[in-house]
């Protein structure tokens, strides 16, 4: 990963230096170039200096102007060839929060990052859509055809599908022949990837629409539903909570994932405590419904291709089965059972 040659703070400091005084400090804490974590709103400035969020807003804009047209910012040439050159990289266009990441850890060293990337010539920012988060980018062609190429696959990918990575990639990639070759990398590719508002990845590495199933992970129905889909079969309960944990790093408790697959329709229970998803074709209901949908299905069926069938829908034991199978609903002639009609 490229590595900036400059510190952002110090490139800030020089440049701020140039404003009067009330503008330098409205810039320093719009921005938390002065230690804050956050900057400050137009309100609380305003507030503050007894003016509109209207005329703070007037004062920004006048300062970054200001900034850009001084000698202060041609002699900051090189730190602003480095940066460019950095996300160039990288990709050349990359979601905001990728970019303040990417260069440096604590949440000071972004506001001054994010500043420079205000009041820097090479920088172009465009705001979120329903297509695409927030993003940056230095090449107004390059990202023209990234964020053209991410449509396409956003039309190719079904409501419902789960891709692995390196499907997503495959068709990003089958969308960009027209990028120079050089960003035409996989390690590119799932940088751009991130800036689409419409795909995104879920906690297993897996690519969808943003609401398709097991994609967006909310609380802890969502990470059952990955654990029992990852896992492939029908797990017990306390299975499924001690996998949350081991895959994902989450604390579930095991009582709480009980209540929790329970309440979704996403989960069948099929044995006591084991829970099925219903998208493999376990259907709810109790051993007595299972045989009536059975029956229903197939016509008259003999107790042992019965038990066989409810076998593979419900883990219950033989007698439970039989047992069952004396519901009034049930009639048995010629040693085959039949619904009652």
């Amino acid at each position: 990963m490229p590595k900036l040659t400059f510190k952002p703070a110090h490139v800030t400091k020089r440049l701020v230096a140039v404003l009067p005084e009330r503008s330098r400090d409205v810039i320093s804490s719009r921005y938390g170039l002065i230690g804050k974590v956050k900057g400050e709103t137009l309100d609380a400035i305003g507030k503050r200096y007894g003016i509109t969020r209207e005329r703070v807003r007037q004062i920004e804009n006048s300062a970054v102007k200001l900034i850009q047209e001084s000698p202060a910012l041609e002699k900051e040439v090189a730190s602003f060839a480095a940066l460019e050159a950095a996300i160039r990289e990288l990709g050349g266009i990359l979601p905001e929060q990728m970019i303040l990441s990417e260069f440096t850890k604590d949440d000071e060293s972004k506001n001054h990052l994010y500043f420079l990337l205000v009041v820097g010539k090479p920088f172009i920012m465009s705001k979120e859509s329903n297509d695409f988060k927030t993003r940056w980018h230095v090449d107004h062609e390059l990202a023209k055809s990234v964020e053209d190429a991410l449509k396409q696959v956003h039309s190719k990918v079904d409501p419902t599908d789960v891709l692995p990575e390196e499907k997503i990639v495959e068709h990003v990639m089958s969308c960009i022949t027209r990028v120079n070759s050089k960003y035409r990398s996989k390690d590119t590719v799932r940088r751009w990837l991130e800036l689409s508002n419409c795909i995104m990845r879920n906690p297993l590495g897996e690519w969808g629409k943003t609401d398709a199933p097991g994609i967006k992970v909310k609380n802890i129905r969502d990470h059952a539903y990955l654990a029992l889909k990852r896992h492939g079969s029908p797990m017990h309960f306390r299975e499924v909570a001690k996998s949350i944990e081991k895959l994902f790093g989450k604390g579930a408790h095991e009582a709480t994932t009980h209540n929790e697959l329970i309440k979704d329709s996403r989960f069948v229970l099929v044995g006591r405590g084991i829970y099925a998803l219903k998208e493999w074709g376990y259907r709810t209901g109790p051993v007595v419904e299972i045989i009536k949908h059975i029956l229903k299905e197939s016509g008259p069926l003999s107790r042992e291709e019965i038990m066989k069938r409810v076998s593979k829908e419900r883990y219950v034991k033989p007698n439970t089965i039989i047992v069952n199978l004396q519901n009034p609903l049930f009639v048995k002639k010629d040693g085959k059972y039949s619904l009652k009609k």
